[in-house]
């Protein structure tokens, strides 16, 4: 199952212009799926960015607007698009110029393939105690 979903994730850079890397990380920022465009290392793919994300989030939610779903932030050579999916946070590095409009819709569409990660892990988690 783990190298169908590589796969999936490798595939999702071919649909939107621009799309360096999609990266999938717990709370804590532990990488759990990474896919990078060929030849392609862009500066922050580190775990710390699922961590950060996470605390950013919460933060935000303490504005009384409840859970926030994403954050978009715009550099002058990147964008990051980071999304809360239960328990896990999907991060897409894109080009500055790439379609923020596509990469909020495809993290819409992963939301239901985190899921499944979500619940293996918990099962997994779950049989180790």
């Amino acid at each position: 199952m783990a190298e169908e979903l590589v796969v999936h994730f490798e595939k999702l850079l071919t649909r939107v212009d621009g799309l360096l890397s999609a990266v999938v990380t717990d709370r804590d920022g532990v990488v759990l799926l990474r896919a990078n465009a060929p030849n392609c290392s862009p500066p922050f793919t580190e775990s710390a960015l699922g961590c950060t994300f996470a605390l950013a989030s919460d933060q935000a939610s303490k504005l009384g607007l409840k859970k926030n779903k994403s954050i978009v932030s715009v550099y002058g050579s990147y964008q990051l698009v980071q999304f809360n999916h239960s328990s896990l946070i999907t991060t897409f590095v894109a080009s500055s110029n790439a379609n923020t409009g596509l990469l909020l819709e495809l993290g819409s569409e992963l939301e239901s393939v985190t899921q499944v990660i979500a619940t293996a892990l918990h099962e997994r988690h779950s049989g180790a105690l």
